[in-house]
């Protein structure tokens, strides 16, 4: 799952003469002054040591950490991260979706559909979450598996912990990543994402440990090669996150021409991603936008509540959305990434 991380306040510690090792980074800001002043060789020994007090075993601590030193590329990627804070605008959907669900995409997806089309019916019997929203995450987060990234990734999340700039959340997914290693995981085979996420569906540790299945019954949930456990277990993550059986993610409708969308956006103020969030109307039956002229253009029963989605303006197309888009954003909460989801999905069974 590549990184679901929000705008993040800067830290970065100074080297010091004790330990060699640490390289020359912008002084912290805002940190608390026990662990702001740490060179990275002493913020790994406490690391390590909540690892040990959570149970890790020392010869996985040990093979994992040998000869961890920061990583200033990581750095520099965590802080090259855009600010949703400050971003004036929205950028238009349609070339976002024209390059994400284009022919290649679809053609890749149709493929691994149809070779695993068995495997994904039952999933989809054992979960409710349909085979093509399955294929369509793998297609988006590592392009059907091809790349899933090369980072160290007890590097990179030790790193990211020292830093500092999103520190309990790094340091808990190092810890999370001790814990698979320490289900006999090489640390050659941990990698991935410079933040963190590994795998097929790129799930960071902490959701591993949550969400991770064995879908063929070997016993172990294997996200890097298993095509059946990366199935399950990203139907297990579209379980938790509340994904309805039976209906469709959204449906295109249409909107009568001079309808006024601002006297129907929200007025809630989600508590996550609000930008994501303040581009839909409110919620109502699909039988209750019908009398206000909008109209679904596919199959949504009168009693559905829906959220009408017009990202580019009047006159460019428009979507009634289910509660089942709210579960693609809690994958990645970005209504481009969720749309290119569903929208490859929609082409991969069509």
């Amino acid at each position: 799952m590549i990184p679901r991380l929000l705008p993040v306040a800067c830290l970065a510690l100074a080297a010091t003469a004790l330990f060699g090792t640490t390289p020359a980074i912008a002084p912290a800001t805002a940190q608390a002054p026990d662990q702001a002043a740490l060179p990275f060789d002493a913020y790994l020994e406490l690391l390590k040591a909540r690892a040990r007090a959570e149970g890790v075993t020392s010869a996985t601590i040990d093979r994992m950490t040998a000869g961890l030193t920061p990583n200033e590329r990581v750095i520099r990627l965590d802080r090259n991260q855009p600010g949703s804070a400050t971003t004036q605008g929205y950028p238009p959907i349609a070339p976002y979706i024209a390059t994400h669900v284009n022919g290649e995409r679809i053609g890749s997806g149709r493929r691994v559909y149809s070779e695993h089309r068995e495997l994904l019916a039952r999933i989809e019997r054992e979960t409710g979450v349909p085979g093509a929203i399955i294929i369509a995450i793998f297609g988006h987060e590592t392009s059907y598996g091809r790349i899933k990234g090369d980072f160290d990734l007890a590097r990179s999340l030790a790193t990211l912990a020292w830093e500092g700039r999103r520190r309990e959340l790094f340091a808990g997914e190092f810890i999370a990543l001790m814990k698979i290693a320490d289900k006999g995981y090489a640390r050659s085979q941990l990698v991935g994402s410079y933040a963190g996420a590994f795998g097929n569906p790129q799930f960071l540790p902490s959701v591993y440990l949550r969400l991770a299945t064995d879908g063929d019954g070997d016993g172990r949930a294997d996200i890097f090669s298993n095509r059946a456990d990366t199935f399950a277990s990203i139907a297990n993550y579209f379980r938790d996150a509340g994904w309805r059986p039976g209906q469709p993610w959204g449906v295109r409708a249409y909107v009568p021409s001079g309808f006024e969308f601002d006297a129907h956006k929200t007025r809630l103020v989600a508590p996550l991603c609000p930008r994501v969030h303040e581009r839909h109307s409110v919620w109502r039956t699909v039988a209750e936008w019908r009398a206000l002229g909008v109209v679904a253009q596919g199959g949504l029963a009168d009693e559905v509540m829906a959220s009408l989605f017009q990202p580019d303006g009047p006159g460019a197309p428009a979507w009634l959305l289910t509660g089942n888009y709210r579960a693609i954003l809690e994958y990645n909460c970005s209504n481009y990434y969720a749309m290119s989801v569903g929208l490859l999905a929609d082409e991969i069974v069509n």
